[in-house]
């Protein structure tokens, strides 16, 4: 199977990150991409173009697609509240699934989702860009290895000034695309739309991580009230465990962008353990480290990825063609306890009240 080429179709532009996946899948040295497929021709174009896909690989017709194109992996890239849909119909296909982020919109949708994919007998993957960052991946390595003891905490900020800001490859946009809130899916309630459900995802799942597969017991969660918009655009999540607490929070306005200038507060992680502490900044080329013998904190450089760790694409062929089952951030087991996390927490918000961890 190391000598097999994948061929991988990419499907539903609703996200952005679809021009960062696709160019994963074009980097790989054995992976064809055999096909793009959206209802509005000018999502794809980018990609077309970047890409150099031709012509009769290019389809408004997901049917047609995946029945011409034949993909043994299909990326999918819907709005939030569509990924039940989505992966309902692309399942009976019999082709693998890399979603991405977030799980779903919710922990039902998820459920069909695995159902969907357990009755293809195919790997459904669910992708967290997060999950490839290196001080993320250095923190996790650490933790594995008992370099601050038990988790104990898990603090999480993050965001971004807002999703109507950059395109794909975090390509910035005019103030015209970024002031039409309410003409995107991404402020859309129905959609799925809000920082919560953008972002929460990200933290709870990494931290179901951090946490070595633990649910919390209770959520409380507030979100803020924007005067003309449908959804948050800040969220706070406090989640009980039986070691004690940790907050989660979400921000569409941070006043940089992380990927170019860190804001204030720093997006990424804070891991205290009951023998240290860890800082995971996103982006970083450190991460810093406090421990009983140095209680003053190092700084530590972050782990270079190599293949195939380096991305989704490179990850899911390799466990396809090793036999590896799917762990961390993109397992649906993980992915499954984040989205319990990320229901009480709307549900906990939208009632003002402390809910016990749903499902």
């Amino acid at each position: 199977m190391a000598d097999r080429t994948w061929r991988i179709a990419g499907i539903n532009f609703d996200h952005m990150h679809m021009g960062d996946n696709l160019g994963m899948a074009h980097e790989h040295p054995r992976v064809d991409i055999v096909g793009v497929s959206d209802e509005d021709p000018a999502r794809m174009q980018s990609s077309i173009e970047t890409f150099g896909i031709p012509e009769d690989r290019v389809f408004t017709d997901y049917r047609e697609c995946m029945e011409k194109a034949k993909p043994d992996i299909v990326l999918l890239c819907p709005a939030t509240a569509h990924h039940g849909e989505w992966t309902e119909k692309i399942a009976p296909y019999g082709v693998h699934v890399i979603m991405e982020k977030p799980f779903a919109g919710s922990l039902a949708e998820a459920d069909r989702m695995i159902a969907a994919m357990q009755a293809s007998g195919k790997t459904l993957a669910i992708n967290w860009p997060l999950r490839w960052y290196p001080p993320h991946v250095t923190s996790k390595r650490l933790v594995d290895e008992g370099a601050i003891g038990d988790v104990v905490e898990v603090h999480y900020y993050d965001g971004n000034r807002g999703p109507l800001f950059h395109m794909a490859d975090k390509v910035e946009t005019d103030d015209a695309f970024r002031d039409a809130k309410n003409e995107s899916w991404f402020y859309q309630k129905d959609a799925g739309g809000g920082s919560l459900l953008d972002y929460l995802g990200y933290g709870v799942t990494l931290g179901t991580w951090y946490h070595g597969g633990k649910a919390p017991t209770e959520v409380t969660a507030v979100t803020d009230d924007p005067t003309g918009l449908e959804v948050d655009e800040h969220s706070i999540t406090i989640a009980k465990y039986d070691v004690g607490l940790s907050k989660y929070e979400t921000r569409w306005g941070t006043f940089t962008d992380p990927w170019t200038l860190q804001p204030q507060p720093k997006c990424g992680f804070v891991i205290k353990g009951t023998e240290g502490t860890i800082t995971s900044y996103d982006y970083e080329q450190t991460i810093r480290v406090q421990t009983d013998e140095h209680p003053e904190g190092r700084e530590l450089p972050v782990d270079v990825l190599a293949p195939p760790n380096q991305d989704p694409v490179q990850y899911v062929i390799h466990c396809l063609e090793t036999g590896r089952k799917l762990d961390g951030p993109l397992s649906p087991e993980t992915c499954r306890i984040g989205q319990q996390i990320v229901d009480t927490a709307a549900r906990s918000a939208a009632e003002q009240r402390t809910m016990p961890l749903v499902g």
